[in-house]
């Protein structure tokens, strides 16, 4: 499989080639060059959640790793359970936050971590920038994989006191750097890296953000698996937390492989770039709002670029398949307070926005379909937001509760990207 950019200034490369670059020279995301068709046979089969990955990831890597020792990665990646919860007959989350780091971001994380170990020659920098959840993932993914360094940057006071000590307390090959400024400040410093040809001859760089196509293939793979749960088999509604968009761009490439999905739904808090694009037709970037949903916190998401490519630049087709609303902290919490109240279930506040868009859908459309949220991380991650509007306290996983005990370890450095440079060259 051949990956070409975005921006198609650059040469198509392949599996590997894209998932050590991370993003293409001329500035583009890497996008497959064809998208494997599978029947609904396939998609209703017994396969295991291992065994699903391998055969739907297996055609994007073919040239680069054998079918065999993605079986081998696959099984180790996915080693714990990702559950489809009934709050209803016609409304579902998809408990994405089962390993190590309690969040959706594990999945890709652990993929990616083990297919550069499998493909890895050389030393390498893996860069991430990271809003809450993204950083913690990666950090405990590549955690003490030999040859591989991982630099996290995270915007200072921007993320949860839980967030910021899974991602500052490991050591060992994990560095974490914070920086006086937004997510999207962070994000631009990893991009700007990427293209420093200087620096990149005397460093080599990879990302471990969703610019890189390897994180998005493995989280294709759980929207089927929620589909496979669902008793009747129709078609369903998906609602996706959304802030940088690499999640709802890896449910596109789902449907593309044949996954019937009704309808996808962009839900953001008040970063709502991607809302006023299907209004509009037009996207206007701009400063990121700090909310109770931080993880979804960006201003400039980088994956539209990815969407509008694969919808041919072409909005009335965009619209067809996805809707987008955004949603105030506000009602983020009642949100909380009102899952909670109705079904005994607590919800960390990405999830929350899930079912806030499923919710304006149901409004508009009714309910004659079967809705699943993409539950994003465990509300244990998010305590201190969650206990007051629920007096009631959080189960704190064990795991959690070992972060917190730990000393952090970060480098404050300011939102310029020869700071970054800098710390890359002398350490």
């Amino acid at each position: 499989m051949q990956y070409f950019s975005t921006k198609e200034r650059s040469a198509a490369v392949s599996f590997k080639e894209a998932l050590f670059k991370g993003l293409a020279p001329d500035g583009g995301l890497y996008l497959p060059e064809s998208i494997p068709e599978f029947d609904l046979d396939f998609f209703n089969s017994g396969l295991s959640y291992p065994e699903l990955a391998c055969e739907m990831i297996d055609p994007y890597v073919s040239g680069d790793i054998s079918t065999a020792d993605l079986a081998k990665i696959t099984k180790s990646a996915f080693t714990f359970d990702i559950p489809l919860i009934f709050l209803n007959d016609k409304l579902g989350v998809l408990e994405l936050f089962h390993g190590p780091t309690l969040a959706f971001k594990d999945i890709a994380a652990r993929f990616m971590a083990r297919c550069m170990e499998h493909l890895l020659h050389d030393e390498i920098t893996v860069l991430v920038a990271t809003s809450g959840d993204t950083g913690s993932a990666v950090a405990n993914g590549f955690f003490g994989v030999k040859d591989i360094r991982v630099v996290v940057l995270y915007p200072s006071n921007r993320v949860s006191p839980i967030q910021e000590k899974q991602l500052t307390t490991l050591g060992n090959n994990i560095s974490a750097l914070e920086v006086e400024g937004s997510f999207d400040d962070c994000q631009r410093m990893v991009k700007e890296a990427f293209l420093d040809e200087n620096l990149r001859e005397q460093r080599a760089l990879s990302s471990a953000n969703s610019i890189n196509i390897a994180r998005l293939l493995p989280q294709s793979v759980y929207y089927a698996w929620a589909w496979k749960q669902v008793s009747n088999g129709d078609s369903v509604v998906f609602s996706v937390p959304s802030g940088n968009f690499g999640n709802i761009n890896a449910g596109i490439l789902a449907k593309r492989m044949g996954l019937p999905v009704k309808k996808f739904i962009a839900a953001t808090n008040a970063n709502d770039v991607f809302p006023k694009y299907l209004q509009s037709g037009k996207i206007k970037p701009q400063p990121s709002k700090h909310t109770l949903s931080n993880a979804m916190d960006v201003g400039k998401p980088s994956n539209l670029d990815r969407i509008l490519k694969l919808y041919n630049q072409d909005l009335n087709a965009l619209q067809e398949e996805l809707t987008s609303w955004s949603f105030s902290d506000n009602e983020t919490r009642s949100s909380i307070h009102n899952t909670k109240d109705s079904f005994n279930y607590i919800i960390d506040p990405h999830t929350a926005i899930g079912l806030l868009g499923l919710d304006t859908y149901h409004r508009e459309n009714g309910t004659d379909y079967m809705g699943i949220v993409l539950g994003t991380a465990h509300p244990g991650k998010f305590a201190d937001v969650i206990e007051p509007i629920i007096s009631e306290k959080v189960s704190m996983p064990k795991r959690l509760k070992e972060s917190m005990s730990k000393e952090k370890h970060a480098t404050m450095i300011p939102n310029q990207y020869s700071s970054l440079k800098e710390y890359l060259l002398e350490t």
